[in-house]
């Protein structure tokens, strides 16, 4: 697939059909790679999207010499001539690997390269990664520890593990390729990132948050930022299981999303939103019909009848943009039962709101806020950011008589997340918004290696304002168990 292939596939141990040929390997004798004049001229076409091989995430990164590098740049580019990328394009992505190892391992054989073994699978792994996959984010992407992926140019790349952002000693070739992968990212979602568009969000094909910002707006090469997802789906009870919210809370949480409460998830930046979103999703029922909305399709609903949607920038010429609020608008029309908003970040909250309150019951948003209380008047100023002449107590009246449950998540100094607040919108007191809470968190200290300690405690509300709708349901005997079984004994400080 290299080169010139023959015709019959004989001894591949494959039939043709698949895709395999033998490949013409250069001779062993030759002092150099085949220049360009050669059979193995190379291809202007680009190297095609596939999964890597499964691997186990690496234990720890070892750090490279400048001398690998060089060595690496080298082998690529005797790769590059040898290679028939039309002819990879045909074969899947365990197949095309394999070759591509076959080949390397020649080159190296034939410009006697010194190398230890472990430096030379580390080179055959690189490479497989620069031509297949996102390069040096491979091994990256294949970790589940990993939250989050920043790289900040050519030569610094950071991770967040654990709550803490670590620097790694994962270097790109140059500035040239951290760009190529930057564009093979945002074109599979159809996008482009270049002088003329210099930011993008995108998303991975496993719905992983991606942000890239190029020069020339960033001074030090392309920075890409990759938001991970588990490959494992978190559920309510995982987070019962780290201490993001007590059992208790847990079971209120389910009956809220069972009832069809409307719920907006509020937070700040990295304390797990979209995460939490996520989890009360999987307890709407199967047979509902739910609309999503987002900037980037991030949402993973477990539920047959989903129809997700997804913004639209403006093309070269500045047209065609699709925003979140003609989204929402549209989703009105399409009959939905829920309506899901990823992220609601500006006048589109008013359509959300109008949706809540005009029958599609148990809908859901997250919105960026530091406290329930926060994320009313966010959105009350977001309502005034599309230009709306209303009275501001008409506006309270509107989210108030929307909005039933307000879930706080945070993510602490010690980098751990936790659900704060599960709290009600009560009403109007005058032109005042009233909230109660039903859970909080409450911190009780740190230990020796700085983890915070806490807990999460009942109000001692025993009857919610959602009490009628969970009776509506046949949910009302196991909200009183979960509230009944809260420890609100001593007074919260």
């Amino acid at each position: 697939m290299f080169g010139k292939r023959s015709t019959t596939g004989s001894g591949s141990g494959r039939p043709p059909s698949q895709g395999t040929a033998t490949l013409e390997r250069p001779s062993a004798g030759a002092s150099r790679a085949p220049d360009a004049s050669s059979r193995f001229a190379p291809t202007v076409a680009s190297p095609p999207l596939a999964p890597p091989a499964p691997a186990a995430p690496p234990t720890e990164e070892r750090q490279r010499s400048a001398s690998f590098y060089e060595t690496k740049g080298q082998v690529f580019g005797a790769l590059i001539e040898a290679i028939d990328l039309s002819q990879l394009a045909k074969l899947d992505g365990q197949s095309a690997r394999e070759e591509i190892r076959d080949i390397v391992n020649e080159i190296i054989t034939i410009k006697n390269v010194v190398m230890s073994i472990a430096e030379q699978e580390d080179l055959l792994e690189d490479i497989c990664n620069d031509v297949l996959g996102y390069g040096p984010l491979e091994p990256l992407l294949a970790r589940d520890d990993i939250s989050d992926v920043m790289v900040n140019g050519p030569n610094t790349v950071y991770i967040e593990v654990a709550g803490k952002i670590q620097r790694t000693g994962i270097r790109f070739r140059d500035a040239s390729q951290l760009m190529n992968i930057c564009q093979r990212i945002v074109s599979q979602v159809g996008r482009r990132v270049d002088e003329s568009s210099p930011i993008c969000d995108a998303r991975l094909p496993d719905g992983s948050r991606v942000n890239v910002i190029a020069p020339p707006l960033a001074i030090d090469g392309a920075a890409l930022t990759i938001r991970k997802f588990k490959k494992d789906k978190l559920t309510l009870e995982q987070l019962v299981k780290f201490g993001s919210i007590s059992p208790e809370g847990a079971e209120v949480l389910k009956i809220i999303g069972r009832v069809r409460c409307n719920i907006v998830v509020s937070g700040g930046t990295g304390s797990g939103k979209t995460t939490l979103l996520n989890c009360l999703t999987r307890y709407i029922d199967a047979d509902e019909r739910i609309i999503t909305c987002e900037d980037a399709a991030e949402l993973q609903l477990q539920q047959p009848h989903v129809v997700r949607l997804e913004t639209r920038p403006p093309n070269l010429e500045g047209e065609g943009q699709v925003t979140m609020r003609e989204l929402v608008k549209n989703c009105l029309r399409m009959r939905p039962e829920r309506i899901i908003v990823g992220e609601v970040r500006g006048p589109e909250v008013f359509d959300l709101l109008q949706a809540m309150n005009t029958g599609h019951d148990g809908s859901m948003g997250t919105i960026h806020a530091n406290s329930p209380r926060e994320c009313l008047s966010r959105m009350e100023s977001m309502i005034a950011m599309g230009g709306y002449s209303l009275p501001a107590k008409t506006v309270r009246e509107i989210i108030v008589g929307s909005v039933d449950i307000i879930v706080q998540a945070s993510r602490l100094r010690d980098g751990s997340r936790r659900i704060t607040h599960i709290t009600e919108v009560m009403g109007l007191e005058g032109d005042t918004p009233i909230t109660q809470d039903l859970f909080v968190y409450e911190m009780l200290g740190e230990d020796e290696q700085g983890r915070i300690n806490g807990r999460h405690r009942s109000t001692g509300i025993g009857r919610p304002r959602f009490w009628d709708r969970a009776r509506y349901y046949g949910e009302d005997k196991r909200l009183a168990a979960a509230l009944d079984a809260s420890d609100y004994d001593e007074p919260i400080r």
